[in-house]
């Protein structure tokens, strides 16, 4: 996880939190008003006392049913930086759609007769608890803020009369969250009040890379829009979300989706990939399948290193450097498949078909894939996940990376040991340009589901696919 998202565990759990409490509690708060509260004088309890424990087992049910519903509408991303009053209209709705799927399912379970008065009085103190349990963490929010915790870096580019509304208002209210360093002017030179003046537009890709800044502001005039592109163009691969103030013309015939800082809309121009729960999701995924496939592969894994060792001289591991996310170095694990001094006269080459450096045992573990299985030890230790592009060695990136558009976009999310580009026969020789706009296309495009159909189509390619060697 990067330190952006680092920076955004705290509040989102929180939030998770206080619903869970919340829910629970109306529930609790729900069931004591229809048949212990003075209430019961106005609907008297005629068919006995149902069991407390039917109730919350209930809950059960209806916790992680509502918890969906409030992710599906992002409610638990950090530094939403809403009114009161727009969170708790929103509530509202979520609470009213979930009361439907609660009543439906309610409905169709035969098991135990729910009582209607206690789903009615749930709904009003499901909005009640959750706001309140809302509002404290929004408070805090800001108070954590206030006190300089968790702040996301924060440098403007432009230096015209919104850039220095931008400036001023995320350096005069920390309780949003940001710290403002300064700002870059196109080129190089003006004021902008008290603001610190870092440079020039040219300068922002080396200072973002240098101070690991975590989010840029632009506010460009019209004719300095083409200069815009080549900003972006030198982002590449730098985990860092960039997003505009868009012009008022662009605003008035664009339908666009913008996110608003106080009041300021600002177009999302370059996102982090994954959200803070996403890589939650997917680090837990990576961790619990690795665990699984190491436990359940031991005796293949010593059965291949017997094979190595009676099939020819060396080690049974083959380690390498690779580049995994944000460009960081890492020691990549294979099973040797070639000769120990096979790049000694070519230096670093990609594999061929029938490469003749390939060892007998060799052959047919590349053949199957069966030589990426210590990898699973990267996932396991999280330099790598079990679905990413494929990781390359330092020499190749240097050489790409100028040569093909978004490369460096690759490193955006951890490599994995399979990929969008492999399953689809981009494997080996295959251009890297094709296989750059199919990394390009699963890190802008991650989800759950996605990397399950990618290990599936894995599975299927490394039975029956012609690629391997």
């Amino acid at each position: 996880m990067s330190t952006y998202q680092r920076k955004d565990v705290l509040i989102p759990f929180l939030t998770v939190l206080s619903d869970i409490v919340a829910i629970e509690v109306a529930f609790l708060f729900s069931y004591w008003l229809r048949f212990f509260s003075p209430l019961t004088n106005v609907a008297p309890v005629t068919l006995g006392l149902p069991p407390l424990d039917a109730y919350v087992w209930g809950s059960l049910f209806v916790i992680p049913t509502w918890l969906f519903l409030f992710n599906s509408r992002k409610m638990y991303a950090a530094r939403r930086n809403l009114y009161f009053s727009d969170e708790f209209f929103a509530i509202v709705r979520i609470v009213f759609l979930g009361m439907l799927i609660v009543m439906s399912a309610a409905f169709f379970y035969r098991a135990f007769s729910y009582s209607r008065l206690v789903f009615a009085l749930l709904g009003f103190s499901a909005v009640f608890f959750i706001a309140a349990g809302r509002y404290a963490v929004m408070r805090f929010e800001q108070w954590w803020y206030r006190h300089g915790n968790d702040l996301k870096s924060v440098v403007v580019v432009g230096n015209n009369t919104t850039a220095a509304r931008v400036f001023h208002t995320l350096a005069n209210n920390r309780s949003l969250g940001y710290q403002v360093i300064g700002y870059f002017s196109p080129n190089g030179v003006g004021a902008m009040g008290d603001a610190l003046l870092l440079g020039s537009l040219a300068e922002v890709p080396t200072y973002i890379r240098t101070h690991r800044i975590d989010l840029v502001l632009i506010s460009l005039n019209y004719q300095e829009h083409p200069q815009l592109y080549e900003l972006v163009r030198e982002c590449e691969g730098l985990n860092t979300e960039i997003m505009m103030v868009p012009d008022m013309l662009e605003m008035m015939t664009n339908q666009v989706r913008v996110k608003e800082i106080e009041g300021i809309p600002f177009i999302r121009i370059k996102a982090v990939p994954l959200s803070t729960w996403n890589a939650i999701l997917k680090r837990s995924f990576d961790l619990v399948f690795s665990t699984i496939v190491l436990v359940l592969t031991s005796p293949l894994f010593l059965l291949i290193a017997l094979l190595i060792k009676l099939d020819s001289k060396g080690p049974v591991f083959y380690k390498q450097e690779r580049v995994g996310l944000d460009g960081k170095p890492f020691q990549i694990l294979k099973f040797r498949s070639m000769r120990t001094d096979a790049e000694h006269t070519t230096g670093p080459v990609w594999a061929r078909k029938d490469d003749p450096r390939t060892t007998r045992v060799g052959r047919f573990l590349r053949r199957f894939s069966l030589d990426e299985l210590p990898q699973l030890i990267n996932v396991w230790k999280g330099e790598m996940s079990i679905v990413g592009p494929r990781p390359e060695r330092a020499h190749f990136v240097e050489q790409f990376k100028n040569e093909v558009p978004k490369y460096l976009d690759r490193h955006r999310v951890k490599t994995g040991m399979t990929g969008w580009a492999q399953v689809n026969g981009l494997r080996g020789n295959a251009p890297i340009e094709e296989r750059t706009k199919y990394d390009v296309y699963y890190v802008e495009n991650w989800s759950l589901v996605f990397d399950l159909k990618i290990i599936f189509k894995t599975i299927h390619a490394v039975l029956f696919g012609k690629d391997a060697y």
